[in-house]
């Protein structure tokens, strides 16, 4: 071998270092069978969803933290009926050794179900770190959202990074999934040069059938043109297939650059399945391309 040489994993199985996974209250079974396949220690975030009740999701929690990984169980703002209820989940999670992580977000109804509009409401209770929770994640969404504007998401963005950091507390953003990364790039310098120096997740879809994605896509407002679909790896005219974010990681490895960028890692939202994914995201770390670089 030339000694001028060495080869070093390339950026793309990199990314994946401390890679974090998503999961609903309704998985722990999918969870227990996919065990082997995911790194002793990673961050699953489990979902806050309208059929889910107070025990489905602390029951989640717990196994995520049995099994192994740490729990990052979310909170739905707008879908939390009152400060009770809020008060109770989180007692829950204290008394179960699963609060230290969240996700706070504000959710999916069009009307609040009780007293908190956003995320930025909970954060400002002070209830969170009152019950142990020390790092809490946020959401961000390179593409926009299809019912708030711009303005509105990134002023939401400032005022939760501020939040986190005047309780002291850790944190990060985890951003809405995409199949193109020119949006994401763009979105993460805009982020730091608004002063949010946060680690961001990338969102990223785990291998899944194509109908399936664009169904997500559709419904999140996430592009999907006929260039983005072929740019990502799969086509408008063929939705049986299946289709993996290999393009788009790579393509995030080649152009990241931390000086502009930050600190970045990926999240796997698990359209696909829990095992699928996590199978696929050890094969990808072991077959990533490496590239030559100078000792």
């Amino acid at each position: 071998m030339n000694p001028a040489l060495t080869v070093t994993p390339a950026l793309g199985a990199a990314l994946l270092d401390d890679f974090s996974l998503e999961m609903t209250g309704k998985d722990v079974s999918r969870l227990e069978e996919a065990q082997g396949s995911i790194p002793p220690g990673t961050r699953i975030n489990i979902t806050f969803l309208a059929g889910e009740d107070l025990g489905m999701r602390l029951t989640a929690a717990r196994a995520v933290k049995r099994l192994g990984f740490v729990p990052v169980p979310h909170i739905s703002a707008r879908r939390l009926p009152s400060r009770a209820a809020l008060e109770e989940f989180l007692s829950g999670l204290a008394e179960d050794g699963t609060a230290e992580n969240v996700f706070v977000v504000g959710g999916d109804p069009a009307r609040p179900e009780g007293p908190y509009e956003d995320a930025l409401t909970v954060l400002r209770t002070g209830l969170l770190q009152r019950h142990g929770v020390r790092h809490i994640g946020i959401s961000g969404y390179p593409e926009g959202h299809p019912a708030i504007t711009d303005g509105t998401l990134w002023s939401a963005l400032i005022d939760k990074a501020a939040a986190i950091g005047a309780h002291r507390l850790g944190g990060d953003v985890i951003t809405q999934f995409g199949f193109d990364v020119d949006p994401v790039l763009s979105w993460l310098e805009a982020a730091r040069s608004r002063g949010v120096h946060l680690p961001v997740r990338i969102g990223v879809p785990g291998p899944a059938g194509v109908r399936r994605l664009l169904g997500h896509a559709t419904r999140f407002g996430v592009a999907t043109s006929a260039s983005v679909a072929r740019k990502y790896g799969f086509s408008l005219t063929n939705l049986m297939g299946t289709t993996g974010p290999d393009r788009f990681l790579h393509a995030l490895a080649r152009r990241y650059d931390p000086e502009r960028h930050g600190v970045v890692k990926v999240h796997f939202y698990t359209f696909g399945g829990l095992r699928p994914t996590a199978e696929w995201v050890a094969r990808f770390r072991q077959t990533a391309p490496r590239t030559p670089t100078a000792p």
